[in-house]
């Protein structure tokens, strides 16, 4: 026997000592033990699910702080693959690297697969890696070389490891192993501060003295490393060099996807992790890593004989990228080794046994009127101490609660180590922790809550706490592009022609243009953007382009303004019926809710959480409840049903999920079965899977209230359906559903609680909800460890082809292949299974029979085949984590949001998921078709859905929520024009009722365009200056957000944020910001325009201001020098006012004495 606590291992390097009965999560504490008395710890995983494990066990049983842990991942990527590993996992294996080159101290966790790659030596990582400290003079064009030398990209806004942006005095790096970007503040060339800042926001956080800089990449692109790989190359392959493709690119200086598995060719030789080791380090082999090196190699080998036959791409040999099994030993022989394992072997030399058995096993029926008896009979008589280890603080407290309800006596522990030097009988402790174990030689049981419930838990990453601003989302103008059409409120749909800078005597101001028919241009100010907005409503091609001073726009506007107040009426009307209607508050959430929120088996992101508390503070208010979630596919937005649903019936009340397709109805009956299985609910499926019996049985079912949750197609909400007790309606993937439906929906709104999910939400839905008709939240985090997909248009290539099945098939993956034709199907069948003789392959579509396509899709969900031919009746919903390549055969044909929902059915996991755009010769498609191609391959981040609605130029189902009255009249203006004079409306209506109440004006009275039609001329330059933000889309951006301001609290945060990102304000940025304030203030009164000089201001009014006239005559008449009238409408005001600073001044002490 040996110790869990001081494990033995051999002193003399090359013995090999064998754990043997090692259960659960024991092997972590053994090698945490171990790293107590030796510096360098490396252990081997049998693969990256195993590395995963052992990671979140070591942080739960060591001290983090004095015994770091450090991951070593392997690229992700099959040998020869045409693909480069994903910029975070480069990112931290070059940190590892660094760290193991210093002999730092720690506990270094890889898999199999890792421990055989051959590896940039460690002078190549130390000699490119430099440090930037505060005080330090820098040389900017020198550290701009530096950068690039060391892999980094110049980008315009810093988002991911790898990449730097200099912009005047500020300088932005995110660097290769670090967990956030830093921003450089330099005053001439000296480095002022060094600060942490956010990829999404943009802003800064906390302070540094110093940082560390890797290079981004695992080889040199320098001139020096792209002259090694030009001669390496030459020597190791015969032939035409400039006939490769890889040589071509890495010549011009281009990274090319797959270039990692040409890294021998950049040095002299390589490294491997024994070379980066420090000499007495110590290795723990788990399970049967050692043995996975021997398959891992071999798969190689059969890789490069296939690589071998695509000629522009030649591949290395495996020898010269891997360590086969025998150099793998040979490496170990040099330490000292222990090789863990479950089993007890007797006949191994220095063998040692720990004293550790299966952790205890629990009998919980959730179902029964004493749910947790076994737990409280075993833990009551158990001869062990007990660890329980809950997943989060919530579920700590609920268990807590449970235990003490049944007499138990828990103590809450902050640590393991804790836990291990006390006395107390039960412990609760939150962790990560998804593997217990009996600990006999020390009296304890460690249990999870993975083996309480019977469930697996999941690691959890750190991830951003910031809950995406709807608003920002959908109107940003960053991805204008010169001759997109552009729609003018005063005189319609144009083309955007840039910005520009124009002079009228000393002052410079910036000016976006916009060209009409006949090439006639106005130019538009820079404060005024909200006048402007882009056009959606069709494609570029096919968007009107109007004359400018013909009454053709101005039918038109009027025309639609009048569309627009008769549904801002009838949207108030609902809205009013609704606030005035007493819903059903559901009752507060307790124990059985805890319960069933533990049985999701994933981290819930940040934004989930903040999503599902908006539902539950809606569902427990006694108003009905109507809100839309945005979240792009994949996000999580079915835990977020299913939690409502809970609620729901928890309340007493039935639910209703309406979706648009059989096969998204199939896939939610299965996970809400699931789900509720150990709960009282009944829940039926109606669709065409289901027989008449069924059918009539599930209807009867809902009239006599027997049946809690029903979930259908558009069936589900025709007349005949009725419902004893309806609650809550969950609409999911809204976007598919028509007008038709949307009508019958209407009725429903004022009556229950409605829940709406959706990947790529219709405009107008979207407008209902950002004018605060309805609730919405965006769940923009993406789950954990989640990659974003990559996204490949390419004419139809068998090799191609191939490669992406059988990268897929080969990692134990599944892959879709849509092609949408039913009658040549077979055929595509045929071929594809002679090009991938190992897919077991069956084919789907709606043609077939329910019975049969369900089985398919059965089948395929339970693994049974690994490619599915399909049409597009996998669009909408079906989720399968293991699939994780799509081919979409003939791309060319199908809409952009189309296209993203389909690729949205892969990259559900951690994996790097692909998708492959097949089309025809690209001479022989449709420009438009090519262009939809272009950005489907270009957004291809994660969260990309809110992009793509906006540019996708189908308004499905006419975008219309209320009625089918308004659909041509949002073609012939632009969608968002439309959205415009709806807001207008109301907020008029909403204006006028407040002013017959006798109420003051509020801030949020106040719509976009009140403030746009305010016109200000301080005589003063007003933009940032080229030097200040040289980027102009991001200039564009910027002077957008600013013109959309709806408060002053909103100026003064894109202020901060100005500074933060550009540095300090110029004067002109200074007036910018000055003038928009005016603006604000200004609209509130009924400002209609204020031209200001150094000799005085002159203010004009609209007809019926919002303003005190009593108080106005009193100042004028107590101050008559300084103001007086000029005709009925226009008030003078004479003052010396030769600076800025004056003008400002004065006119904001005016606007002042009227705003409350």
């Amino acid at each position: 026997m040996t110790s869990l606590l001081n494990p033995t291992l051999s002193p003399k390097n090359g013995d090999v000592v064998h754990w043997r009965r090692l259960q659960g999560c024991a092997p972590a504490l053994a090698v945490k033990s171990l790293a107590d008395n030796h510096d360098q710890v490396i252990v081997v995983a049998e693969n990256t699910a195993s590395m995963q494990s052992i990671l979140l066990e070591l942080a739960f049983f060591g001290d983090t702080v004095k015994r770091p842990v450090h991951e070593f991942p392997d690229w992700e990527c099959l040998p020869y693959d045409r693909v480069s590993p994903h910029q975070d996992i480069i990112s931290m294996r070059l940190a590892t690297l660094a760290k193991l080159a210093t002999n730092q101290k720690g506990i270094y966790v890889l898999p199999a697969s890792a421990l055989m790659q051959r590896l940039p030596p460690a002078e190549y990582v130390l000699g490119h890696s430099f440090s930037l400290k505060v005080n330090q003079d820098v040389d900017t064009e020198a550290l701009r070389s530096q950068l690039i030398d060391g892999g980094y990209y110049s980008v315009e806004q810093v988002m991911a490891a790898g990449e730097f942006a200099f912009r005047g005095g500020v300088i932005d790096i995110f660097p290769s192993g670090a967990e956030q970007p830093f921003r450089l503040d330099l005053f001439d060339t000296v480095i002022e501060s060094i600060r942490h800042f956010d990829p999404e926001t943009q802003r800064s956080t906390t302070t540094l003295d110093a940082i560390e800089l890797l290079p981004a990449r695992e080889f040199p692109l320098d001139q020096d490393g792209i002259q090694h790989f030009r001669q390496a190359y030459r020597a190791h392959f015969a032939g035409d060099a400039k006939k490769a493709l890889i040589y071509n690119a890495v010549s011009d200086g281009f990274a090319a996807p797959g270039i990692e598995f040409f890294i021998p060719l950049f040095f002299e030789s390589l490294s491997t992790i024994f070379d980066y080791c420090a000499d007495d380090a110590k290795f723990v082999c788990m399970g049967a890593a050692l043995d996975n090196v021997d398959t891992l190699y071999s798969e190689a080998s059969s890789r490069f004989e296939e690589a071998k036959l695509v000629t522009e791409w030649p591949p290395l040999e495996p020898k010269e990228l891997f360590l086969d099994q025998s150099q793998v030993f040979a490496g170990l022989k040099d330490f000292s080794r222990a090789q863990a394992s479950l089993l007890s072997l007797t006949n191994e030399k220095h063998a040692y046994e720990f004293d550790v058995s299966a952790p205890p096993t629990f009998n919980l029926n959730l179902r029964s009127d004493a749910p947790y008896a076994d737990l409280v009979a075993k833990l009551k008589g158990s001869k062990f101490r007990t660890l329980i280890v809950a997943e989060s603080a919530g579920r700590r407290e609920s268990l807590m609660g449970i235990l003490k309800q049944n007499a138990l006596d828990p103590v809450l522990k902050k640590t393991w180590q804790e836990f291990l030097g006390g006395e107390s009988q039960l412990g609760v402790i939150v962790g990560n922790l998804d593997r217990g174990a009996t600990l006999n030689e020390l009296g304890i049981q460690i249990v999870t809550e993975a083996e309480l419930y019977g469930r697996q838990s999941v690691s959890k990453r750190r991830r951003s706490e910031r809950n995406k601003d709807p608003d920002a989302i959908i109107k940003s103008l960053a991805e204008l592009k010169i001759g997109d059409p552009i729609v003018h409120e005063d005189h319609g749909v144009g083309r955007y022609r840039g910005l520009e800078e124009l002079s009228f005597g000393d002052d410079d101001n910036e000016f976006a243009v916009v060209e009409y028919q006949g090439g006639d241009r106005i130019y538009i100010p820079v404060l005024s953007l909200g006048k402007v907005s882009r056009y959606v409503g069709g494609t570029p091609e096919t968007a009107p382009l109007h004359k400018m001073g013909s009454d053709t726009w101005i039918k038109l506007t009027s025309k639609a303004k009048e569309k627009a107040y008769d549904v801002a009426t009838e949207l108030l009307e609902v809205q009013a019926l609704r606030a005035a209607r007493v819903g059903y508050a559901f009752p507060q959430i307790d124990e059985s809710y805890d319960s069933f929120a533990a049985g999701f088996g994933f981290e819930e992101t940040p934004d989930q959480v903040q999503v599902i508390d908006d539902v539950i503070d809606d569902m427990v208010a006694p108003k009905p409840m109507d809100r839309l979630v945005c979240g792009d596919v994949g996000f999580g937005k079915t835990e977020i049903a299913l939690r409502a649903a809970y609620m729901a019936i928890a309340g007493g009340k039935q639910v209703a999920i309406l979706v648009p397709t059989t096969l998204l109805a199939q896939q939610h009956f299965d996970n809400f079965a699931d789900r509720f299985a150990d709960w009282p609910v009944r829940i039926e499926l109606l669709s065409r899977f289901r027989s008449g019996k069924q059918t009539k049985d599930a209807v009867a079912g809902l009239e006599s209230g027997h049946v809690d949750i029903a979930i259908g197609t558009h069936k589900l909400i025709q007349k005949d359906i009725k419902f004893k007790d309806l609650g809550l309606l969950i609409i999911d993937e809204e976007h598919r559903f028509g007008v038709r439906q949307k009508e019958q929906l209407k009725r429903m709104r004022s009556q229950v609680d409605i829940l709406t999910l959706t990947a790529t939400p219709i405009p107008r839905t979207l407008n209902f909800a950002l004018s605060g008709l309805r609730d919405i939240s965006v769940i923009a985090t993406p789950p954990k460890t989640r990659l974003s997909v990559k996204t490949f248009v390419r004419e139809w290539n068998d090799q191609t082809l191939k490669e992406a099945i059988t990268r897929e098939i080969r990692r134990g993956g599944q892959v879709y292949f849509l092609h949408n034709e039913v009658n040549t199907i077979e055929k595509i069948r045929e071929q594809i299974e002679e090009l991938v003789p190992e897919a077991r392959i069956k084919i789907g579509h709606g043609q077939m029979g329910e019975r049969e396509l369900e089985s398919v899709m059965r089948d395929f969900y339970h693994q049974r085949f690994n490619v599915l031919l399909c049409t597009t009746i996998i669009e909408s919903g079906i989720d399968i984590p293991s699939a994780n390549t799509i081919v979409i055969n003939r791309a060319d044909r199908f809409g952009l949001a189309q296209l993203h929902q389909l690729r949205g059915r892969v990259g559900r996991s951690h994996h790097q998921a692909y998708a492959y755009m097949v089309t025809p010769p690209i001479n022989s498609i449709t420009s438009d078709a090519r262009k939809r191609l272009e950005a489907i391959e270009t957004l291809n981040t994660l969260g990309a859905g809110f992009a793509l609605a906006s540019q996708d130029l189908e308004i499905r189902g006419a975008g219309e929520l209320l009625g089918e009255s308004q659909s041509g009249v949002i073609d012939q203006i632009g969608y968002s024009m439309y959205s415009n004079f709806l807001e207008q409306a109301i907020k008029t209506i909403q204006r006028h009722r407040r002013r017959k109440r006798g109420e003051p004006a509020l801030e949020e009275d106040v719509s976009q365009a009140n403030v746009d039609n305010v016109e200000i001329n301080l005589n003063l330059p007003a933009r940032f200056p080229d030097a200040y933000v040289p980027d102009v889309h991001m200039r564009l951006t910027m002077y957008k957000r600013i013109s959309g301001a709806s408060s002053r609290r909103m100026l003064d945060e894109l202020e901060m944020e100005c500074i933060d990102r550009f540095g300090l304000l110029p004067d002109a940025a200074k007036n910018l910001f000055g003038i928009a304030g005016l603006k604000l203030g200004a609209a509130r009164l009924g400002v209609s325009a204020i031209e200001a000089g150094p000799k005085g201001a002159l203010i004009k009014f609209v007809p019926e201001p919002e303003i005190n006239f009593d108080q106005l005559l009193r100042l004028v008449s107590t101050n008559s020098n300084l103001y007086r009238f000029s005709g009925s409408q226009n008030l003078t005001i004479t003052s010396e006012m030769p600076e800025p600073a004056d003008r400002f001044r004065v006119i904001e002490e005016f606007l002042a004495r009227f705003i409350d």
